[in-house]
């Protein structure tokens, strides 16, 4: 159980939210809402232990497992079945029978003898832990997440994004904690295992509190919302499911209306009546009291809720390019005797559309990070053509200086604007005051999403490769988005999940991977898109 009481969040100066006392009991399902840049991850980083309230309390009883939005691994050497085992410390003892295992074949034969026998001793251990059977459990579980076995037993090095988020994921369920606190469970993962994942949580029976874009999941799981209101720093609880919280909340707005209208009209009622009270002295006094009353009716009423602010997108026209800005040939890749895939061709016509398919591992990012540069392929060669300017957005917003601010990271992006211009651009991505100078790595992944496309506003790129670019957006900013977008005029490579983002781009042309095959876009492919 978590309880939370009067806890106040603050970003910088910023006050996110005011006074609140709540708790996430066995048995709840919360669904936790608010637009983005409300503070929905600041307050599962403080419920989770991993921030501290500007006020108030947190108290944890039992064991929680917290999954971030941009889940950062340590040893990315451990294999990925070793990394999911550690939610229970079922690791070290297999990391330790490796070590004996090895030795054993020492050829002296004391060494040897000792080693058989700690191996025997941890294998002892590693039962009582239920090892064995946690293995199967463990591997069972990432198999519904859309880990293979092969995948398994590779170093975390070689897995893309995708597959170490699914990891991530994997331990969190595996760790069997009383409570846990998922932040954008569904990202990357496919359409079967969204499902999957979907029935796994509705069959929970410790405490849930989750943050989904994902409208499916918290219709179907979640028996509580709680909505962290930006506008009125507040957390409004709704001990009900989805779509009667969605009726709750639009009768609460009504109500809301009604009340302030009618504390209006009541105190500008008392409001004349002084004014006229005011021009006799005897009645001063008397007309002094009434001002009170009205400013205290006033002071009880909420305000209308005001519309959420959306991030404001439009690209300007991109630098002009030759024909065919972009060319690669007989790229291959592979991590180690992890074969990602072989001899690729492609090449990016000017103002193209192309989508990037292919299953989670088969190379989608891989191939975005060579054609951007980010890495070097083991063959084969990409080739800019004339006037190429690249923009690239990454699924786990690599491109952004998590350690400096956002005004830092724009000036580096766009040095010819002036800083007026630069604070403009990002003030239409909802930066404004001294939000600009924050670090960006204490923003959510929602936020860090808006930076980074408008990085890419104002690099007047004519190629754009976008990697999940829908990612943690609510549903407004991922229509703006997307509008934008269908509006470029440059070529754009696009990897994606999002079956939406795909329609609005209209492609021309898909390439699927790993075989590298490229074809004319049809319909055909569409229902490859949520699977990939």
């Amino acid at each position: 159980m978590i309880v939370a009481s009067g806890i106040e969040l603050r970003a910088g100066a910023r006050l996110l939210l005011a006074d609140a006392s709540f708790q996430v009991a066995e048995g709840d399902r919360v669904g936790l809402v608010g637009r983005n840049g409300a503070g929905k991850t600041t307050l599962a980083k403080v419920l989770a232990g991993h921030g501290q309230p500007a006020a108030g309390t947190v108290r944890r009883t039992g064991s929680v497992g917290y999954l971030p939005q941009d889940p950062r691994t340590g040893d990315l050497d451990v294999l990925a079945l070793d990394r999911i085992l550690s939610a229970r410390g079922l690791d070290e003892v297999r990391n330790d029978m490796r070590k004996a295992e090895a030795l054993m074949s020492d050829p002296d034969p004391a060494k040897a003898e000792r080693a058989i026998r700690r191996y025997g001793s941890l294998s002892d251990r590693l039962a009582v832990l239920g090892g064995y059977a946690a293995e199967s459990e463990a591997a069972s579980l990432a198999a519904s997440l859309g880990l293979p076995d092969r995948v398994l037993h590779q170093p975390l090095h070689t897995l893309s994004g995708g597959q170490r988020r699914r990891v991530e994921l994997a331990r969190i369920l595996f760790s069997d904690a009383q409570t846990l606190l998922l932040d954008e469970p569904t990202n990357h993962l496919d359409a079967d295992s969204i499902t999957w994942l979907r029935d796994h949580l509705k069959n929970y029976r410790g405490g849930l509190l989750v943050i989904s874009h994902d409208v499916e999941l918290v219709e179907q799981v979640v028996n509580k919302v709680f909505l962290l209101d930006a506008n009125r720093s507040v957390l409004d609880v709704y001990n009900v499911g989805w779509k009667a919280y969605l009726n709750q909340r639009e009768a609460d707005e009504r109500r809301r209306h009604r009340e302030r209208t009618n504390a209006e009209r009541q105190a500008t009622a008392l409001q004349l009546q002084a004014d006229k009270m005011r021009a006799k002295a005897t009645k001063a006094k008397a007309a002094q009291n009434m001002m009170r009353r009205a400013e205290r009716l006033l002071e009880g009423t909420e305000g209308d809720r005001q519309a959420d602010r959306v991030a404001r997108l439009r690209f300007p026209d991109p630098v002009p390019c030759g024909r065919t800005p972009l060319t690669a040939t007989g790229l291959s890749k592979s991590y180690g005797s992890l074969e990602v895939f072989t001899d690729v061709d492609l090449a990016i016509d000017r103002g193209s559309r192309v989508v990037v398919l292919g299953l989670n591992g088969a190379g989608k990012t891989t191939l975005l990070r060579l054609l951007a540069g980010v890495e070097k392929p083991d063959t084969g060669m990409v080739v800019p053509g004339h006037g190429l300017r690249l923009g690239y957005y990454a699924q786990e917003h690599e491109t952004l200086d998590t350690e400096r601010s956002l005004i830092e990271n724009m000036r580096t992006a766009a040095p010819e604007l002036t800083d007026t211009e630069q604070r403009k651009v990002l003030g239409s991505f909802l930066f404004s005051g001294d939000d600009v100078d924050k670090p960006v790595g204490v923003l959510s992944g929602g936020e860090k999403t808006r930076l980074a496309l408008a990085l890419l506003v104002v690099s007047g790129a004519n190629v754009l490769l976008l990697d999940e670019p829908t990612n943690n957006l609510d549903p407004a900013s991922r229509e703006e988005i997307l509008a934008a977008l269908a509006g470029f005029r440059g070529a754009i490579v696009l990897v994606t999940h999002d079956e939406g983002a795909v329609d609005a781009l209209s492609p021309e042309r898909v390439i699927v991977l790993p075989e590298g095959t490229e074809d004319t876009w049809s319909a055909d492919f569409a229902d490859l898109v949520a699977l990939a």
